[in-house]
């Protein structure tokens, strides 16, 4: 890929940046600005270089959505003169974008000579304004999808071992692959979330009425392997109460919140002898009470020597919430695309500046 800073004249010139900005916004109040802080740097730096900045970015799933509190957001903590940074609208709002219609691509291109994506987030999706738009203007990467490539390729090749990967979240269809890949790759693979509602039931215990992805998989080989690691213990919901329990002891009135203490202990010895951790998705379902284990082992990681490398938004939601950005090697932007990244190593839109 051609990086920015490969540019040579950009004084003047009209640059295209695909950002994502498209973070949590409640009663019109950002909750979560690390996307538009992480996107800085790229737009700083061609704003010094004297370019005229077009930012793309979509909020929402339909483009119904106003950007007036991501654009009063921006300016507030970019201090970027208005005379040369401007937002185009919610992108989303065209249906050319998601269909990637080349027609509303090279319409796009006319607002610009250049074109950069800094959106790592979304380059997993075809769309206009990610592989469209190089074919009509010379693309090139910013620092933040540079930085998540150099990142997270980390996990892929030149592995530093012992290699810890931590697996939590919710869709066994998407971490499935990530699984198997890392069963490979890693010396230990911890299952946490609701993935390990579905690990558990094909092992035969009772999960009780805890969540299970209604999914058809042959377990015999996955669960064979002595690098799987599962939690020994989880805390259930029973009536009111949250209780620590054995994963033998599961009664089926009873939901599964989160992973035990004695498991969190287990993975803390684990932690401490890592050189690197990769770590996708919570480890329990927060929203209902199972926040502690994932805080717990957070805190674990960030104090550990091992590289650390945290991806998926449900997890980066806690660092966020937590204040500890600069507490890990690297926290990744993305929740599907940093999947997809891992698990096959490019992303269309990385593919479409080469």
């Amino acid at each position: 890929m051609r990086s920015i800073r490969q540019i040579k004249n950009l004084k003047g010139k009209k640059v295209l940046v695909r950002v994502d900005f498209n973070v949590p916004i409640k009663n019109g109040r950002i909750l979560d600005d690390f996307r538009i802080k992480k996107a800085l740097p790229t737009i700083k730096f061609l704003e010094k270089k004297g370019a005229k900045i077009i930012l793309i970015t979509h909020l929402g799933k339909n483009g119904n959505e106003s950007l007036a509190p991501i654009i009063k957001r921006f300016f507030e903590i970019s201090k970027c003169s208005k005379s040369q940074v401007s937002f185009f609208d919610n992108i989303r709002k065209f249906t050319g974008e998601a269909k990637n219609d080349l027609n509303f691509a090279k319409k796009l291109s006319v607002l610009g000579d250049v074109y950069v994506n800094d959106a790592f987030s979304v380059s997993h999706r075809a769309h206009a304004s990610i592989v469209g738009l190089p074919k009509y203007l010379p693309g090139y990467a910013g620092f933040q999808l540079e930085e998540e490539i150099k990142n997270l390729s980390k996990t892929i090749k030149n592995i530093k071992h012992p290699f810890l990967f931590i697996a939590g979240g919710v869709k066994f269809s998407t971490k499935i692959p990530l699984i198997q890949k890392y069963l490979k790759l890693a010396d230990y693979v911890f299952i946490g979330g609701s993935l390990l509602n579905i690990f558990l039931k094909a092992k035969g215990y009772e999960v009780g009425r805890s969540f299970l992805e209604n999914i058809n998989y042959n377990f015999k080989k996955i669960l064979k392997n002595k690098k799987l690691i599962l939690p020994e213990d989880v805390v259930v919901k029973s009536g009111n109460k949250l209780i620590n329990k054995k994963i033998n002891q599961i009664k089926k009135d009873e939901i599964i919140l989160d992973v035990g203490n004695k498991s969190v202990k287990s993975l803390t010895q684990l932690i401490k002898k890592s050189k690197l951790i990769l770590w996708n998705g919570p480890l329990g379902k927060y929203e209902d009470g199972g926040a502690r284990a994932t805080k717990k082992v957070l805190k674990m990681v960030s104090k550990s020597k091992a590289q650390s490398i945290i991806g998926g938004g449900d997890i980066v939601y806690f660092v966020s919430l937590m204040k500890m950005e600069k507490k890990f090697s690297f926290v990744s932007t993305g929740g599907g695309a940093t999947l997809d990244f891992l698990a096959n190593g490019t992303l269309p839109g990385i593919k479409a500046l080469k």
